[in-house]
């Protein structure tokens, strides 16, 4: 199976994300129309645009990027609860229909300041009882007719999505990407998604899910084709090995700083994917080859905790062992975002893609 690479781009409210250099203008449609556009001239498949109370609508801002660009794929980040699954389901057909099948999805059931747009949530279970149902309801709205579901969550009556998505050979609608490291996420990933993405763990970790998940779809009958596995990770490239580990040890005394607030926010750490990466400096500060633990001290979360830093064929050869262990969608990024696309789309997706 072929790998996709996709890359991150920052629809957020303030300059600066991860140390980003640009800052006037720096979420206009100009500058991110920019960074599509330079996604498709260095190589790369599409980027992931992240969602959260705060920041511009993603849905919006993937909208605005897919009508500039003509391959780039927008992996749209979404919240059950700040949709409804038909209001979604439709949108997001639309939205394929009108760019010859780009769109991909990634279901997010994380923390969010959910009473900002009416949304209440239970404990986990009922979190992810919540995404089980939408994940359903919009895969049949996708491929079905004269919808009916009545259930704990969501309901909808007699409902068919029109415009169709986009059908191309073994593809029926967009693909559905999901993360999660607790036993419940790992369920819904196992029966419901199509690709589960895991955060910046060493390759031993990745290797213990992917078994267990494997597991999973068989000990709860998955239904659909089988689940595929992908990577969110930030990856610090230069031309030589010890400039780009004097660059990353720059960047973490930086960060240290000027430390993210978020690094000591109890609801942001107590995430059972983020509490994993956060233990892995008790392991050491480099570990595989050159997995760096330390920006996670600092306030580099989610997928800034860890980083592949080297030269393009020191981090194309740790890529390359994730992909024997059964990775095949990878998202990458670094900071400034925009001269990042361009020397990794040079230098290390072809080493990948050799």
């Amino acid at each position: 199976m072929s790998s996709e690479f996709l890359w991150y781009i920052p629809n957020q409210a303030r300059p600066g994300h991860r140390g980003d250099d640009v800052v006037e203008d720096h979420n206009s449609l100009q500058t991110l129309v920019g960074q599509a556009k330079a996604l498709e001239e260095h190589g790369w498949g599409g980027a992931l645009i992240g969602t959260g109370w705060g920041r511009p609508d993603t849905f919006t801002v993937a909208t605005a990027l897919a009508t500039q660009t003509a391959t780039f794929q927008p992996l749209i980040a979404v919240r059950p609860g700040y949709w409804r699954p038909a209001h979604f389901a439709s949108a997001a057909a639309t939205l394929d229909h009108l760019t010859g099948g780009r769109v991909l999805v990634n279901i997010v059931s994380g923390q969010d300041n959910l009473a900002a747009y009416g949304d209440t949530e239970g404990d986990q279970a009922q979190r992810y009882d919540r995404t089980r149902e939408f994940l359903r309801i919009v895969r049949r709205l996708w491929t079905e007719d004269h919808v009916t579901h009545h259930g704990e969550h969501f309901s909808v009556t007699d409902a068919t999505v029109v415009p169709r998505t986009v059908v191309r050979g073994d593809r029926r609608h967009p693909r559905l990407y999901f993360g999660g490291a607790s036993e419940a996420a790992e369920k819904v990933a196992a029966t419901d998604a199509d690709v589960q993405l895991f955060w910046g763990e060493p390759r031993d970790g990745v290797r213990e899910r992917i078994e267990r998940l494997r597991q999973l779809e068989q000990k709860l009958g998955r239904e659909h084709a089988p689940l595929e596995f992908g990577l969110r990770i930030t990856t610090l490239v230069r031309d030589t090995t010890e400039q780009a580990w004097a660059d990353a040890e720059a960047k973490v005394a930086k960060m240290a700083e000027g430390q993210d607030p978020a690094a000591h926010d109890p609801r942001w750490r107590a995430a059972v994917g983020q509490r994993r990466l956060l233990d892995l400096a008790a392991r050491g500060e480099v570990l595989d080859d050159n997995l760096y633990t330390a920006p996670g001290r600092f306030g580099g979360g989610g997928a800034g905790t860890t980083w592949l830093v080297g030269s393009a064929e020191d981090v194309a050869a740790s890529l390359r062992k994730y992909q024997k262990l059964g990775i095949t969608h990878f998202v990458l990024s670094d900071t400034p975002y925009l001269p990042e696309i361009r020397r990794q789309g040079d230098q290390l997706l072809p080493l990948l893609r050799d």
